[in-house]
């Protein structure tokens, strides 16, 4: 079972240190997450994507997921996903795999103009170590849990694989 973890914070830099202490966490085997993010809301209200690619499987990047979950969240469509006729199945796969509404519904109100908030997707954590190792950027911390049925599902449709209308 996969984590989608959600940090916010009050400003627009915070979001961004906190990734490259999860990208240290990362070298050291103390959280393993398969992909980092940071989406920044700039003062006008426009939202920025940093992203960390890594492959999902054969094929698709984290970055094409990452691309849904923000195009479903905020309508931010993040460079290089193509927008075909297609695109609404695969958000509807997105929206099923376990990514329940009130998580997006929080997610939304905690990104505010001025703020910014790290993702990470992580499959295996140390929680006392990088809980102590995250705790000193502050940020409010929202979660859910994709099941495997789920995690299998979003792979299938990153992918173009599976059954129809599973």
């Amino acid at each position: 079972m996969a984590d989608l973890i959600a940090i916010g914070y009050p400003d627009m830099t915070t979001a961004e240190e906190a990734a490259d202490e999860a990208r240290r966490l990362a070298r050291d085997l103390i959280i393993q997450p398969d992909a980092i993010a940071v989406i920044v809301r700039d003062d006008e209200g426009k939202y920025h994507v940093h992203t960390t690619h890594h492959p999902v499987g054969a094929g698709a990047s984290w970055g094409m997921f990452w691309g849904l979950l923000f195009g479903m969240l905020f309508f931010v469509p993040v460079i290089g996903i193509a927008l075909g006729a297609g695109f609404g199945a695969l958000m509807g796969k997105v929206s099923k795999s376990g990514i329940d509404r009130a998580f997006q519904d929080q997610v939304r109100g905690m990104i505010k103009p001025g703020t910014s908030a790290l993702f990470l997707m992580v499959e295996k954590v140390t929680p006392d170590k990088a809980v102590d190792a995250m705790s000193k950027f502050g940020g409010t911390v929202l979660k859910t849990s994709l099941s495997k049925r789920g995690e299998q599902q979003l792979q299938d449709a990153l992918h173009g694989t599976g059954t129809p209308g599973a």
